[in-house]
């Protein structure tokens, strides 16, 4: 029972992982990362009525503020500051892209472009446009769906105009000058 006490769950971030102490309460542990434990104390939302207040003591006051009701804050320099740096610096990390259109969704813009090319006007009068889409909408569509590398070299693939295997790198660039055209 007291290990379930003391147990306070599985932390799945590994560079938080590795400097927790479990000597120390959770609070201390997160202030040593430089990390807050509650965001609310750390960014404060400014309160109106608070601040009318102060104003209005000021004028009674004529001037003179009162050193009691100021908070002055401490920054402590955290101990084990790299841990909020490696945060920092995994958090600005590129993301790979794992967006994906649904199977409709492809073959539906699939034969548009088969049938169409770019002429987004004429898809817009198309009898498979169920949802009435404007041209504007179905061009915002085509551009996602070739935005999309490992999609759209299928689609290319099945039509033979890739003469070898797919690239990511080929299919991006080739993505990009359609979708400027």
């Amino acid at each position: 029972m007291n290990r379930k006490q003391r147990n306070t769950g599985t932390v799945p971030c590994e560079i938080i992982k590795d400097a927790w102490d479990h000597k120390k309460s959770t609070y201390k542990n997160l202030t040593d990362m430089g990390l807050a434990n509650d965001p609310n104390k750390i960014i404060k939302i400014p309160n109106f009525k608070q601040e009318k207040i102060k104003q209005a003591k000021v004028i009674v006051n004529k001037g003179e503020l009162e050193n009691t009701d100021e908070e002055e804050t401490i920054t402590a320099v955290p101990i084990k500051k790299e841990v909020a740096e490696k945060l920092e610096k995994e958090a600005k990390a590129p993301r790979e892209r794992r967006f994906m259109l649904p199977k409709g969704q492809v073959e539906f813009i699939a034969y548009l472009l088969d049938k169409y090319g770019h002429d987004y006007k004429a898809m817009e009068k198309d009898r498979k446009n169920y949802y009435q889409e404007t041209w504007k909408q179905l061009r915002a569509k085509i551009k996602t769906f070739m935005g999309i590398p490992k999609q759209y070299g299928e689609y290319l693939q099945a039509r033979g105009l890739l003469d070898k295997e797919p690239d990511e790198e080929e299919l991006k660039k080739q993505a990009k000058a359609l979708v400027e055209d």
